[in-house]
């Protein structure tokens, strides 16, 4: 890749700002859970999941962390299909703003198995395998690449069975596309979903951080909506047969 899109280029979102108005990050929190929608990202995490539920007996209770879960459309999804299928499904929904969290609790209506806390990252408030899996959503990027190594090592620190981890890829494509799809958007949305791609990751960048993690076990995979997910089981927990 080559031009303005070679590197990234690190910039604080305005989401991010603990004093952001709360009805742009209203707005914004809404934005992401269309685009996690329409985009099919919540169809590719559930995805993964039911792959790893093959191992899971009914009714078992399976205790998932969700870190910078923003507005928890995902982790509320998962504990929907988690009870259809016949299991006992618990998400503990982590982010480090308070104004994210209070909007999260808010717009949950599972509040028996969904479960919020605040925390950063890169230290998260939780024991060592103490959640069955933790998963982490488009949220790398807003970090330098130490600090995104750090952060998979927490998951998969706090992790019993398995982590999974996802974000987009920076290509020209996404920064037009992304362009456009922003052009009406308010001021907040615009600037925060530029800025989302000039600092996310290339290919070969989120295949180094997965590497530097030091995470094996994950395989590294190419989702629709330029998006890389990152995603397994420890041994002891996969199936002798493999994914």
């Amino acid at each position: 890749m080559s031009g303005f899109l070679a590197h990234r280029q690190r910039s604080a979102e305005w989401m991010d700002d603990p004093a952001v108005d709360p009805a742009r990050l209203g707005n914004s929190l809404r934005f992401l859970r269309r685009l996690n929608r329409y985009m099919g990202y919540v169809r590719a995490t559930l995805w993964y999941f039911k792959r790893f539920s093959r191992t899971w007996r009914p009714g078992e209770r399976i205790v998932i962390a969700d870190v910078a879960t923003g507005s928890a459309d995902i982790p509320l999804a998962i504990v929907r299909w988690g009870r259809a299928a016949g299991f006992n499904v618990h998400v503990v929904a982590i982010d480090l703003h308070e104004s994210t969290v209070d909007f999260a609790r808010q717009w949950t209506d599972e509040p028996r198995l969904l479960h919020f806390a605040r925390g950063d990252a890169r230290w998260l408030p939780l024991a060592d395998g103490g959640v069955d899996y933790a998963m982490c959503n488009m949220f790398l990027h807003h970090l330098s690449d130490a600090d995104a190594v750090a952060s998979i090592r927490e998951l998969n620190r706090v992790a019993k069975r398995g982590i999974l981890v996802a974000d987009l890829i920076r290509t020209w494509r996404m920064y037009a596309w992304t362009r456009l799809a922003t052009a009406a958007s308010c001021p907040i949305i615009r600037h925060d979903a530029i800025t989302s791609i000039m600092q996310t990751f290339s290919r070969s960048e989120a295949q180094q951080l997965i590497h530097a993690a030091g995470v094996d076990y994950a395989q590294f995979r190419e989702h629709f909506g330029y998006r890389f997910v990152l995603a397994g089981e420890k041994p002891a927990f996969a199936p002798a047969n493999g994914r």
